[in-house]
């Protein structure tokens, strides 16, 4: 499903619905470049006997290219689970990127793009103008901050800076006599008198009239005049002049609070995006103003902002599983593009990484597990190949077609409202490449779970994250972000400094440096486990749309038996422990990049 920036905010209650009820995550990202080929030729690898560079020389190589270009276009595929149906429920959204920022905004961003990567993605459908005019807008959390920052000091009156007319700018200095003549005038006036004064320009309210008021030079000067030689007044900026008044503190308070307000529904609609990213991070969602997709005060709008209020409370804390393929640069491009600058040491970066997202699972990993350069591990190649295992099942089937067919194999369907990728197949396309990772790591996983390679070590990872130190959990916070991200990188890098020093354990587990505790998923026993005990009867009963009730039976007292249908492990699981958290690095001497230990 595409969604333009003008039905983004509209969709944004549904989408965060989606994230909140989603057992994962599936990503994927389209850049508006990559490194070339030739910058990593010509960096010289530290590894002389295996001529490879090492894990840290290619988290140089995606940081330097992460801080030139940026994400044109994101995918997500949320998938949850229809327990009486047997069904994965996959819901893949596509979302271009809209390059700058709002005019209004005092913060600026450059677009930097690669006429290699614009070409490839433009042969595959890719529309560089539409996505400029019908993206979405995002700030990441340090471009928030630094927006916070500027607007806070624009507020202070000190922190103006003086700007004086030239000595031979007789007009500007006409002007300023001319002001300080009328203030005064009026200021002296014996009541009645007018409870404000209008500056403008000499015959501004007199035709005819002229082509127009005040410059903003011109306007500039006044309020600056104002507020140094007259404290006890006030300006206001108006069409074409100046409005004068004397202060009042009540009505001052009004209007700090009116700015404040309109600031921050402003900032809120250009964050947009990256509400959704703070969705499945878990991130703080209170400052998503409803008025931006409720009109009117009615009950059923009272219930949908009473409803969105539970849920960012629900999402609070509670880091869904994010599932990507080769995901490490997509990694490093996603928390440059949404979080902030991207730490020196990739040390640094695998315990933050940690810290926002506990639990993340690469199929490309997943895939070359046992051959780390497997040449089928692209992901169209595993899509293709995959489609053939039986488990989980392609295509739209009903409960009672596997009723009938005596099979209770888990199906893996499209959500009837995102048809798009139902006949079609965009490759490049963010939204499908997101949605054939989250069907290939629905089967992939199945697959390695039923050969059961998992039950022995895994091979050590070279690099392996430290745990997390208290000072990480700074990053957490969403609150003053711009002093939390400086602080957790700092901290990230002196402590990645120091375990870099220190002799490797190379074990492969962290003790995990997560604080967030993850939502249960699908993956757990569900009503739909019942079914190994329901008689054939009651099954039918069920897919009629009834509800079997059992008092004295739970799932966990079900022996499913051997017709209970394939489905994840649980994220639980030991199967996770050898499979989750690490991403594959293949080139490199380290070829794994482990982010710590899977929390249980």
């Amino acid at each position: 499903m595409d969604v333009p920036g003008l039905a983004f905010n509209s969709a944004l209650p549904s989408l965060v619905t989606v994230i909140a009820d989603a057992a994962f995550v599936a990503i994927d990202f389209e850049l508006s470049g990559i490194p070339p080929k030739s910058y990593k030729d010509q960096k010289a690898p530290r590894d002389r006997s295996s001529g490879k560079p090492s894990l840290q020389e290619r988290y140089d190589e995606y940081k330097l290219a992460a801080e030139k270009y940026h994400i044109l276009q994101m995918g997500i595929t949320c998938v949850g689970e229809n327990n009486y149906r047997g069904e994965y429920v996959l819901r893949p959204y596509n979302f271009n990127l809209k390059p700058g920022v709002d005019k209004g905004m005092n913060i600026s961003r450059d677009s930097t793009y690669s006429n290699d990567a614009m070409d490839f993605l433009e042969e595959h459908g890719f529309d560089r103008e539409a996505a400029r005019k019908t993206g979405i807008h995002y700030l990441s959390r340090a471009e928030e901050a630094r927006e916070r920052c500027l607007n806070a000091e624009s507020q202070v009156k000190a922190s103006f800076t003086d700007v004086q007319p030239s000595a031979n700018d007789t007009k500007s200095w006409e002007l300023l006599k001319r002001l300080r003549e009328e203030v005064n005038a009026w200021m002296t006036k014996k009541p009645p008198k007018p409870d404000h004064l209008n500056f403008a320009p000499i015959g501004h309210d007199k035709p005819p009239f002229p082509d127009q008021g005040l410059n903003n030079f011109q306007r500039f000067l006044v309020h600056q005049c104002i507020r140094k030689e007259y404290p006890e007044l006030v300006t206001f900026k108006q069409a074409g002049f100046i409005q004068i008044a004397a202060y009042d503190k009540d009505r001052e308070d009004a209007r700090k609070e009116y700015r404040a307000r309109v600031f921050e529904e402003r900032l809120a609609k250009q964050v947009g995006l990256r509400w959704l990213v703070e969705a499945v991070h878990g991130g703080d969602l209170s400052k998503i103003n409803p008025d931006s997709f409720i009109r009117g005060a009615g009950a059923r709008e009272l219930s949908v902002i009473s409803e969105f209020t539970k849920l960012q409370k629900q999402l609070l804390g509670c880091s869904t599983v994010l599932v990507g393929h080769n995901v490490f640069m997509d990694l490093i491009y996603f928390y440059a593009c949404f979080f902030g600058p991207l730490p020196t040491k990739v040390e640094s970066f695998q315990l933050i990484i940690n810290q926002l997202f506990p639990r993340i699972i690469d199929t490309k990993y997943l895939a070359t597990y046992h051959d780390p350069y497997l040449h089928s591990s692209e992901l169209s190649n595993l899509d293709e190949r995959l489609s053939k295992n039986t488990e989980p099942k392609i295509g739209i089937q009903y409960i009672f077609q596997l009723i009938y067919s005596f099979s209770l194999i888990q199906q893996t369907v499209l959500h009837p409202s995102h048809p798009k990728y139902d006949s079609a197949k965009p490759f490049h396309e963010a939204g499908y490449d997101s949605y054939m990772t989250a069907r290939v790591f629905l089967r992939l996983a199945i697959e390695l779970e039923t050969s059961a390679p998992h039950l022995d070590d895994p091979p050590s990872p070279i690099n392996q994250a430290s745990s997390s130190p208290p000072e990480m959990g700074v990053l957490i916070d969403h609150h003053d972000v711009s002093a939390n991200l400086q602080a957790a990188a700092a901290a990230a890098d002196d402590i990645s400094s120091k375990s870099s020093s220190q002799p490797s354990s190379g074990s492969g587990s962290g003790s995990g440096s997560a604080s967030t505790v993850p939502r249960p998923t699908f993956s757990h026993p569900t009503k739909f486990d019942l079914l190994g005990d329901l008689s054939c009867e009651e099954i039918e009963t069920l897919a009629l749309g009834v509800r079997a009730r059992e008092p004295g039976l739970k799932p966990a007292d079900v022996d499913l038996g051997r017709d209970a249908p394939r489905r994840l492990p649980a994220w639980e699981s030991d199967f996770w422990k050898v499979f989750g958290n690490k991403l594959r690095v293949n080139g490199t001497v380290e070829e794994v990049c482990c982010l710590g230990g899977w929390p249980q």
